[in-house]
């Protein structure tokens, strides 16, 4: 973009701005106009209250009260020409002009106060995000990726669905979980989900093992951090997802999470029967009760990772998202194109607002010749 383009750029939401502020004049110059060419015991003075109500639509407390006190002179100019300034019912009529545009301006006021805060809000949202669910590759070993978040609560942009990946000598481990609850009170788990896989993915030679190092993380996060009333209550669900880079198979431990969804060469979409442990906190103490299931995975196939969030949004009628069906119109399509096509069909059927937090991990094995660059991150 050439800076002439940039400064057009820049001047073209001052221009709109401006240019809209010559309605709410225009409308107090037309008022004036008319009110003093009519017979004088017809009133149209009260109308001018329009054009400070008007202005915060477009402007700011400093624009709306500059258009506030021109209505008032407006309304002053109008008795002094009719020679009843000083009658009782002219200093009522302009007593109550000012009353209710200074009110305009506090509106104003304090609504881009209430804006700056949902601002600062999302900003920090943002920054938490960033910090918490590290962007995925969009290729790493194998895999091509793709990842979505919708959190429930629109404003904290996060919650308590995660993922996370990570590169350990020739394998591809990846996280998905789910911790009851959502929006903020739901990061705190989160994160301590989060760090224990980051760093138990490069210690642990298993699934199993990796499982019951990070439920041992959980546990003892939840029994320091729980409240009194909340005990026995909280919990995370999690998958362990492990590809390797030559082998055509997908290695999973799941505790108490939905199953992903297969994609295969044959655009079938089937579900893989696993064994789940319960969601971690409920009991297991990492004793390493959990089970190891293997699966083809193909070069061509693909693999939905998803939390409940997905296939729990309900639509006006309380039907489930079928999110397999719905899949199953896309068998072709890339990650970051399936995901967008769920995205888009998954706000659809919940009306634009879903109940709970929900998160979706696309995993695609490319075939050996059509591979990249690897690219390692823990």
């Amino acid at each position: 973009m050439s800076p002439w383009q940039s400064l057009v750029g820049l001047r073209q939401p001052w221009k709109r701005s401006h240019a809209l502020v010559l309605l709410p004049i225009a409308l107090i110059v037309l008022i004036t106009a008319v009110d003093l060419s009519i017979p004088e015991y017809i009133y149209l003075e009260p109308a001018l209250i329009i054009a400070p109500a008007l202005t915060p639509s477009f402007a700011g407390p400093r624009t709306t009260g500059l258009i506030g006190a021109l209505a008032v002179a407006a309304n002053v100019i109008i008795s002094y020409l009719f020679g009843n300034l000083g009658s009782l019912y002219r200093i009522v009529q302009i007593v109550t002009l000012i009353v209710l545009s200074v009110t305009v301006v506090v509106y104003s006021a304090l609504r881009d106060r209430g804006r700056a805060q949902l601002a600062q809000v999302r900003s920090v949202a943002e920054a938490a995000q960033r910090v918490l669910l590290w962007p995925l590759p969009e290729q790493i070993g194998p895999l091509k990726v793709a990842s979505l978040y919708l959190a429930a609560e629109a404003e904290a942009q996060i919650g308590g669905d995660l993922y996370a990946v990570a590169r350990t000598d020739g394998t591809v481990r990846i996280l998905i979980g789910d911790v009851r609850g959502k929006g903020l009170p739901a990061i705190g788990e989160a994160a301590v989900l989060l760090g224990a896989f980051r760093e138990g993915a490069h210690r642990h030679a298993s699934l199993p093992e990796l499982a019951a190092t990070v439920e041992q993380s959980v546990t003892r996060y939840l029994a320091e951090s729980e409240p009194a009333e909340e005990a026995g209550e909280r919990f995370a669900t999690a998958l362990l997802v492990e590809i390797p880079d030559t082998d055509p198979i997908t290695r999973m431990t799941s505790c108490g999470h939905p199953p992903p969804l297969l994609i295969s060469t044959g655009r079938s979409v089937t579900v893989p029967s696993l064994q789940p442990a319960p969601p971690m906190g409920v009991g297991l103490t990492g004793s390493g009760d959990h089970s190891l299931d293997v699966f083809s995975f193909e070069p061509g196939d693909t693999l939905l990772l998803y939390t409940d969030g997905v296939i729990e949004a309900r639509d006006t009628r309380g039907r489930f998202y079928p999110l397999a069906e719905r899949v199953a119109q896309w068998p072709q399509a890339g990650p970051e194109s399936l995901l967008h096509h769920v995205q888009r069909d998954l706000l659809a059927h919940s009306g634009g607002r879903l109940d709970d937090d929900a998160a979706l991990v696309a995993l695609h094995r490319t075939p050996p010749a059509h591979r990249g660059q690897i690219i390692h991150r823990g």
